[in-house]
């Protein structure tokens, strides 16, 4: 296709031309075009499974395409490791950036090229000087000593980043950065990006967030069904152009709530505390009710939510089901009882990665699939199919690999497995994180369908607009603490961030 990103006075750092791969069943991308330049954040935008994560993986050295060719200042390079790739100047970070917990931030940093000493043993002096100064160099106050399990997320990512210019990199691929990270965190990332910019590095930001996009990069890149289907400035598209470019249709709705009959209680919870991550709890949920909690990162709400589901121990308070006062000690506990959790990290503690589709969802409905202690594995595919069909599973079989699908069916299936267990309450923990536009208004679409049929729901969501779209009713948390409750009808964006911020008093 032609190059409409590419013009006369603006020569790329890195280009890739006709690039294709091929899986088994899947054509990830299909003579793909794209270009970076210097001093520029382009953003590539795309639905999951649109061959944006097969992009970087080539890029990185991690797969080889079956066709074309990538050119650094115009020269053609084989980028056929990941050592390759970071000789060439490309480094990557990661939504879920893989760091070591038990290493200290410089060994982090530089794990696999650390400065040696002319008897061949790592200089730890040197390592932790580069280090500190890597970090000052993007704002980080961090002890380049400091192991890295004492750190927050967002300097867990500060770190990523200092790794990935440890290696002098020219080009820089930022994959969901700002996932996990709150509003006063993405404004200090931006801060460091710009910096990147000034120093003439060529940046590839992957977002699903629209708002991030449009303020943040100077150019775009569209994918669809892995073909190349768009590029240009960021200055000369809007949003519902490149929405349509991304799914070949306009989503007339991405949060489409339906106005559903709230029930009788279903859940009541009392005085529910924790010794250190939130304190006196108490709300009731009813049924077909879709209940909001908001809050900024480290508020307490995921922390909230996992001991509900019996991952950890509460220290004091009672929970009711249908009015009768119920112990959870355990998960095993709450999907006895009806009570199930779809994590934020659904990769990590949602599913396994490993096993196929059909196990993912049967794991935790084994006794309807069992006889005799036996395995039934026709019972097991016939209850994943039902749940995938029912979710609109995109796969190329029940036996693909649950770590080759893309974010969104990744989500399906983990919702899926719990639906399949019956329950009565489902918690979904940051639902659509990290899932396109096109996935978003599906998980919505399926939300609001439980709902009308009587399953009671708590989100968990960082994003305003799904809070706002999708809940009838919203508890803002800050510190560990409920500190307002709004019905649906009094909801508004201003409100819910002075009461999630503690601005309550500015606002009178």
């Amino acid at each position: 296709m032609p190059n409409p990103s590419q013009t006369p006075d603006r020569r790329p750092l890195l280009a890739m031309r006709g690039i294709s791969k091929t899986f088994p069943g899947v054509k990830a991308l299909d003579e793909v075009d794209i270009d970076l330049a210097p001093g520029e954040v382009t953003a590539l935008i795309g639905e999951n499974g649109a061959g944006k994560s097969t992009l970087v993986k080539i890029l990185t050295g991690i797969y080889r395409p079956d066709g074309g060719e990538v050119l650094i200042d115009g020269r053609p390079v084989d980028l056929r490791t990941a050592e390759a790739a970071v000789a060439h100047g490309i480094t990557a970070i990661h939504q879920e950036t893989v760091l070591f917990d038990e290493l200290s931030v410089a060994e982090n940093i530089f794990i696999g090229h650390a400065p040696r000493t002319r008897f061949g043993f790592v200089d730890v002096k040197a390592m932790h000087e580069r280090a500190a100064c890597l970090l000052a160099s993007i704002g980080a106050d961090l002890d380049p000593r400091a192991r890295l399990k004492d750190l927050a997320i967002a300097q867990r990512h500060l770190v990523a980043i200092a790794r990935a210019l440890s290696v002098d990199a020219r080009i820089v691929i930022m994959d969901e950065p700002t996932a996990a990270l709150s509003h006063r965190e993405v404004e200090d990332l931006f801060g460091i990006i710009e910096t990147l910019k000034g120093e003439g590095r060529a940046i590839l930001f992957i977002s699903h967030k629209f708002d991030e996009v449009f303020r943040i990069a100077d150019r775009y890149a569209v994918f669809r069904d892995g073909k190349a289907v768009g590029a240009g400035r960021m200055d000369d598209i809007g949003h519902d152009e490149i929405v349509r470019l991304m799914v070949g249709r306009v989503v007339e709705q991405v949060f489409p709530k339906t106005e559903v009959a709230i029930g009788a209680p279903v859940l009541s919870v009392e005085g529910y505390s924790h010794p250190t991550e939130f304190r006196d709890i108490g709300f009731t949920l009813r049924r077909g009710e879709i209940l909001g909690l908001y809050g900024l990162v480290g508020a307490g709400r995921s922390e909230f939510c996992q001991s509900l589901f019996g991952i950890t121990r509460p220290g004091g308070g009672r929970i009711l089901l249908e009015g009768k006062e119920i112990s959870i000690r355990s998960p095993a506990d709450a999907i006895r009882a009806g009570i199930v959790y779809v994590p934020e990290e659904r990769g990590r503690h949602g599913a396994i990665l490993q096993l196929p589709i059909f196990q993912n969802i049967s794991l935790p409905s084994l006794g309807r699939t069992t006889r005799l202690g036996f395995l039934r594995l026709a019972e097991e595919f016939s209850l994943s199919r039902k749940y995938a069909e029912r979710l609109d599973l995109r796969a190329a079989a029940l036996s693909q690999s649950m770590g080759t699908l893309s974010g969104g069916n990744q989500q399906k299936v983990v919702i899926g497995k719990w639906l399949a267990t019956r329950p009565k309450v489902i918690i979904l923990d940051e639902p659509t994180k990290g899932i396109d536009i096109g996935s978003k208004a599906a998980v919505h679409a399926f939300m609001g369908e439980l709902a009308r049929e009587g399953l009671s729901v708590i989100m968990v969501s960082s994003e305003l607009p799904e809070i706002l779209g999708m809940a009838d009713r919203v508890l803002v948390m800050r510190e560990g603490l409920v500190v307002g409750g709004y019905d649906r009808a009094d909801l508004d964006a201003e409100t819910l961030v002075r009461a999630a911020t503690g601005n309550e008093r500015e606002a009178a």
